[in-house]
């Protein structure tokens, strides 16, 4: 691992994305490393990706971080969690990456539609703008909401209005309702000239 000292969870991804590729197990980053491509750096001790495999896949890689030195845990949601699982890699530093699998509503389709975005000469996935609006204005946290926000009003490209609404659909009617609110609010419609995709 090229990991030396804490606060270093990006370099540990560098490496998680190592193993995923000879694996061949799709992601696409999400969380505060997302922000971040979307306009809005904010530290996390935390990297946090999707992977496009099923929960009980997700048990066998764990077993082969496990074989490559990371300490790892797997979590399995409940029924009433909208995430199927969970699997936490961290290094003796207490750098920390979360894999997610199984989040109910997501759409499959975002793995092809994730960006590349180089770090330390190295490219990783990236989740979409519009696939990052719309989890987190079903995550719905404060926070979650605050990211969304400073995302649409820091896009360099036009967001697609079409797909943002199509996606936020999948994650049911509260968030339909919520992320209307929040395109409202800044002024974002489908009468406003803005979504040009």
């Amino acid at each position: 691992m090229r990991t030396s000292a804490s606060g270093e969870s990006a370099l540990l991804l560098l490496d998680v994305v190592r193993v995923l590729g000879k694996e061949q197990v799709d992601y696409a980053i999400v969380g505060a490393m997302a922000a971040s491509v979307y306009g809005v750096i904010r530290a996390s001790r935390v990297a946090d990706a999707l992977l496009s495999i099923s929960v009980p896949a997700l048990a066998e890689l764990e077993q082969t971080f496990r074989a490559a030195g990371f300490h790892t845990e797997l979590r399995r949601g409940d029924f009433d969690d909208p995430i199927g699982a969970v699997l936490t890699l961290q290094d003796s530093f207490d750098n920390q990456v979360d894999l997610l699998v199984g989040i109910r509503g997501f759409d499959p389709e975002a793995f092809s539609r994730s960006i590349e975005v180089s770090l330390y000469g190295e490219p990783l996935k990236f989740v979409s703008l519009e696939d990052f609006i719309a989890m987190k204005v079903f995550a719905g946290g404060p926070q979650d909401i605050a990211d969304a926000k400073n995302a649409i009003e820091s896009a360099l490209e036009p967001l697609d209005l079409d797909l943002v609404r199509k996606v936020a659909a999948r994650y049911g009617a509260d968030t339909v309702g919520s992320l209307e609110n929040l395109l409202g609010g800044l002024g974002r419609d489908k009468d406003s000239g803005l979504e040009l995709d």
